[in-house]
């Protein structure tokens, strides 16, 4: 298997890390969603966050062979611009969805910081959600 990052092979070891850093992210996104009413994860490779029927991101891993691990939300307008101008190694503007106001951020670095995802996940959230649950988070 080759690397879309690098353009090099990756050993059957390596490919049990990268499954295994996928495998630890998704765990820590199941966790924030159980914090927000009616949050649910679903799919196979391409991993849906959803609320109350509407989409507010997706986690992805080796999208399109890019080789990263990584989260897509949405985001209020103008905010992934700004978020991707302050810091483009952790933020990018997603295909197809940035123009719909989606950032994405890049959940294969050495720190992520996880409470800054929670953040971003929940902003998502509460963009979607019906007032009967956002209120609960607020």
């Amino acid at each position: 298997m080759t690397s879309a990052v690098e353009g090099t092979k990756l050993w059957p070891m390596e490919r049990q890390i990268a499954d295994a850093e996928a495998a630890a992210s998704l765990e820590r996104l199941t966790e924030i969603c159980r914090d927000l009413p009616e949050c649910d994860i679903s799919g196979d490779q391409h991993h849906k966050l959803t609320v109350a029927g509407k989409t507010i991101g997706w986690h992805t891993v080796d999208h399109h062979g890019d080789g990263r691990i990584s989260l897509s939300v949405r985001a209020s307008k103008g905010e992934n611009e700004a978020l991707v101008a302050s810091d483009p190694e952790v933020f990018f503007m997603p295909p197809y969805v940035a123009r719909h106001g989606y950032v994405g951020i890049y959940l294969d670095r050495p720190k992520v910081d996880w409470d800054e995802v929670r953040e971003l996940v929940t902003d998502a959230y509460l963009i979607a959600a019906p007032k009967r649950l956002s209120k609960l988070v607020r």
